[in-house]
């Protein structure tokens, strides 16, 4: 007998940033209109999201197959979280050998008579858009980021602007509502990109995908977020959709320093004198910039949060190690002083920046640029 209630196909890519708002989504769909939910990834990554489920949750962890090391990758390496920044593009390349396995799985729901009513997919499987259409399935793009950020995301790597100007400083040749970019603003992937480079090729091929694709939904707040949002439906010809904010609940997230000690800390400081710095997921800087960020922190005398990671070239479930990537004594200082506050790996980070003692956010350009807009 055919499934009742609307189904929704869910497909993040492999990295806990995108992985963990599209289960903070799909958690809330669940509850607020229960649909039938499938949620697909490798099978590493499915099995250590069943422990995140609440265990009255139906959502479906569907297993699609994949290996890593028939890529080139080391042994079971599934998610960008246990990857060298260098190698993140290989993952990348990688997961569009997922297409087939993941259209004949549409195809089997369509038999069974339990076609998807949606297919929500990762703004790195534009592919999936064309097999949506194929298939006639309605389909959308979910990006867990800002849509002015996405949109300057999009923007340059349609255009590679940089490439074409003299000046440190340039303008984004579809976007003209954006701000000027200055060429330090630019993720290192993009800062290196020449149109020929293994990036360049994936998103030559991932970005006009887009198109195919029946709307974007957007994790941001429609009143913040017009010159991105509109940016979408110009370039696309189909609406993009604020939904945000998605939030996971703190019972489902992945480890490392609990709210109280954050709070506890922040309780003891006046009004709007902390600076929270925190990079994503990735944490995408060298050594060195971490470093020299350390040092500026320590001489600007300001109170701080850092949520650190490992930098480029590590593995980011590798151990901090602080000795050699900070300031000698810089760790122990911050302690003894109470100046600064290191957490590793993750923190709660709704909570800290709604606490009255936050005054400033410090993250890369793309995560920003949406706050300053």
């Amino acid at each position: 007998m055919a499934n009742t209630k609307e189904h929704i196909v869910m497909f993040p890519f492999m990295a806990q940033g995108h992985i963990i708002p599209y289960l903070a989504l799909a958690l809330q769909m669940e509850q607020r209109k229960n649909y039938t939910i499938t949620f697909v990834n490798t099978p590493l990554n499915i099995k250590n999201l069943r422990s995140s489920l609440p265990p009255n949750s139906s959502i479906c962890l569907l297993e699609i197959p994949f290996s890593s090391s028939d890529h080139g990758l080391p042994l079971d390496t599934e998610n960008t979280n246990v990857l060298p920044y260098h190698l993140i593009i290989q993952l990348i390349e990688a997961s569009t050998s997922l297409e087939p396995s993941f259209k004949k799985l549409i195809e089997n729901f369509i038999e069974q008579g339990n076609p998807p009513l949606c297919i929500i997919a990762d703004m790195f499987f534009g592919w999936t858009a064309s097999i949506a259409k194929e298939l006639n399935v309605f389909h959308a793009i979910f990006t867990v980021s800002n849509a002015y950020g996405l949109a300057c995301y999009y923007s340059l790597w349609m255009n590679l602007p940089h490439r074409k100007e003299n000046s440190d400083e340039f303008s984004l040749p579809d976007f003209a509502e954006a701000s000027n970019v200055h060429i330090t603003q630019l993720p290192t992937n993009i800062l290196e990109a020449d149109g020929t480079d293994a990036w360049s090729a994936f998103q030559s091929k991932n970005l006009p995908e887009w198109v195919n694709s029946d709307g974007i939904l957007v994790n941001t707040v429609e009143e913040f977020d017009q010159v991105g949002l509109s940016y979408f439906k110009r370039k696309l010809g189909s609406p993009a959709w604020p939904i945000g904010p998605i939030l996971l609940s703190r019972e489902n997230r992945e480890s490392g320093m609990s709210l109280e000690p954050c709070i506890e800390w922040l309780n003891t400081k006046p009004l709007k004198v902390v600076l929270y710095v925190s990079f994503g997921s990735q944490n995408a800087i060298s050594t060195s910039q971490m470093m020299q960020l350390a040092m500026g922190l320590e001489a600007s005398d300001k109170n701080f949060i850092w949520v650190i990671r490992p930098p480029i070239g590590f593995e980011l479930n590798t151990e901090f190690k602080a000795k050699e990537w900070l300031p000698k004594g810089f760790e122990e200082r911050m302690k003894e002083s109470r100046r600064g506050l290191l957490v590793y790996n993750w923190a709660p980070q709704v909570e800290i920046l709604s606490h009255k003692a936050v005054s400033a956010f410090l993250t890369l350009w793309m995560e920003f640029c949406a706050r300053s807009a």
